[in-house]
C-alpha cells in the first residue's frame, strides 16, 4: 500500500476546497440569475415579459398543472416544465385566437426564461435542448395559418390595450391637422395639442413622451433634446411650426410646470382640471426603503388612453401612439425623406423599419428604365 505524501494530501485538500467553493458559487449565481437578467432590461420589456409569462401560467392552469411561484423571478418555478408544455402553449394560443406575431414573441419570452432556469439547474440539458427546438412561425407560415383560421371562422387576433395592431390605423391629413390644432382655449386642449404634435410631427414613442421634462425644450431656438431608451440614443429635433406653436401656447398660458425637471405633460382628473405636480415620499412595503416619486403627470398608460379618446372624437376608433408614429414615418417618406434620414430621426437601429415606409409609399417600378 502506497502512503500519500504530504504534497498529495495538500493537493487533495485544495481541490476539495475549490470544489466546495465552486458549488457554493453556483448556488449563489442560481439564486440571483433572474435578478441579474431583469436588471439589464428596460421597464417596458419587463412589463411585456411579465404579461407573456402570466399568459403562460394561465395556459398551464387550463391544462390542470397550475404553477407554484413566479416565472419571472424564481427559477424553481420552472422545474417540471417540458418542451411538450412549451409546444402546447403555442398551439393553445392559436386555438384562443391570438395574433401570430404575439405568439412568436411569447414563445421567445418563455424560451429565454427557460434558458435562465437551465443555467440555474431547474431544467436539465436534454429538456432545455428540446425547448430550444420549439419554433414559432415565419411570415409566410403565419399568413397561411391565419387564412385557415379565418376560413374556419376562428379569430386571428385578440387585441389588448396598447398592443400594436396588425395594420396601423390610417390617419387622413385633414384629421391630423385638426388634432394638432386642438382647443387652445382650454388647459386640457393646449396639453392635447402638444401631445399630438409630438406624436404626429416627431414620431416619438409613447414611452419617450412620458419621459420628457420641461428642460428638454428650448422655446427660444425651437429645439427639443430627448433620450430614446429603446435604442439608448440622445437626439435633438427642430420643432415643427405646429409643435412650436403648441409648446408656446402651453408655456405662456401658465399651464406648463415651472421646474425644469418636471414632466412636460400634466395629467388631468375631471373635465378641464389638470393635476399639479406633487412630490411624494413613501416607504416601500417590500424592502422598507424610502422612495420619492412625482405624481400629476401623464404616464404611458394615460397617454395611450388619451390618444384613443382623441381618435374616437374623429371616428378613428382604436387609435394608438404607434398609429401616429406610423403616420409620421409614412408622411415623411412620401415627401421624399430618404431611408437613412428617416432611420436617424425615428430612432431605429437598422434600415429595416424605415425601408418599409419608403417602399410602401413609392411606385414599385418608378426607377425601372426599359428604353
Amino acid at each position: 500500500m502506497i502512503m500519500p505524501t504530504a504534497d498529495t494530501l495538500q493537493t487533495t485538500i485544495d481541490n476539495n476546497g475549490l470544489l466546495l467553493a465552486g458549488q457554493a458559487a453556483n448556488h449563489a449565481a442560481a439564486r440571483h440569475i433572474f435578478d441579474d437578467y431583469r436588471a439589464r432590461r428596460a421597464g417596458h420589456t419587463l412589463r411585456r415579459q411579465r404579461a407573456d409569462l402570466n399568459l403562460f401560467g394561465q395556459y398551464l392552469t387550463a391544462m390542470n398543472v397550475a404553477p407554484v411561484g413566479n416565472f419571472q423571478a424564481e427559477h424553481e418555478t420552472w422545474r417540471g416544465i417540458t418542451w411538450g408544455l412549451v409546444a402546447g402553449f403555442v398551439r393553445w394560443q392559436m386555438q384562443q385566437g391570438y395574433a401570430m406575431a404575439s405568439i412568436n414573441v411569447r414563445l421567445s419570452t418563455v424560451k429565454k426564461y427557460a434558458s435562465l432556469a437551465f443555467q440555474a439547474g431547474a431544467i436539465d440539458a436534454t429538456e432545455h435542448a428540446l425547448i430550444r427546438a420549439v419554433t414559432g412561425y415565419t411570415h409566410q407560415e403565419s399568413k397561411q395559418v391565419d387564412e385557415k383560421r379565418a376560413g374556419e371562422g376562428a379569430p386571428t387576433r385578440i387585441a389588448r390595450p396598447g398592443a400594436k395592431k396588425a395594420e396601423a390605423i390610417s390617419i387622413p391629413d385633414t384629421i391630423a391637422k385638426t388634432l394638432k390644432i386642438g382647443h387652445l382655449n382650454t388647459p386640457q386642449g393646449r396639453r392635447d395639442a402638444l401631445l399630438v404634435c409630438l406624436l404626429l410631427d416627431h414620431g416619438l414613442r409613447c414611452g419617450e413622451i412620458a419621459l420628457l421634462k420641461v428642460g428638454n425644450f428650448n422655446l427660444a431656438d425651437g429645439t427639443m433634446m430627448f433620450h430614446r431608451p429603446k435604442v439608448d440614443k440622445a437626439q435633438t429635433h427642430n420643432l415643427t411650426p405646429d409643435t412650436h406653436r403648441a409648446l408656446k401656447a402651453w408655456i405662456e398660458s401658465g399651464d406648463c410646470p415651472l421646474l425644469a425637471d418636471a414632466p412636460i405633460l400634466r395629467g388631468s382628473t375631471k373635465g378641464e382640471k389638470l393635476d399639479t405636480i406633487r412630490t411624494i415620499t413613501r416607504r416601500n412595503r417590500k424592502n422598507g426603503q424610502l422612495e420619492t416619486y412625482q405624481t400629476g403627470y401623464m404616464k404611458e398608460r394615460a397617454i395611450t388612453k388619451r390618444v384613443a379618446y382623441l381618435g374616437e372624437q374623429h371616428d378613428l376608433r382604436g387609435l394608438s401612439a404607434h398609429d401616429c408614429r406610423h403616420y409620421w414615418a409614412t408622411r415623411a417618406s412620401r415627401k421624399g425623406t430618404d431611408p437613412f434620414s428617416l432611420q436617424e430621426a425615428g430612432g431605429w437601429n437598422s434600415l429595416a423599419m424605415p425601408r418599409r415606409y419608403v417602399e410602401a409609399a413609392k411606385i414599385a417600378n418608378a426607377g425601372v428604365k426599359l428604353d
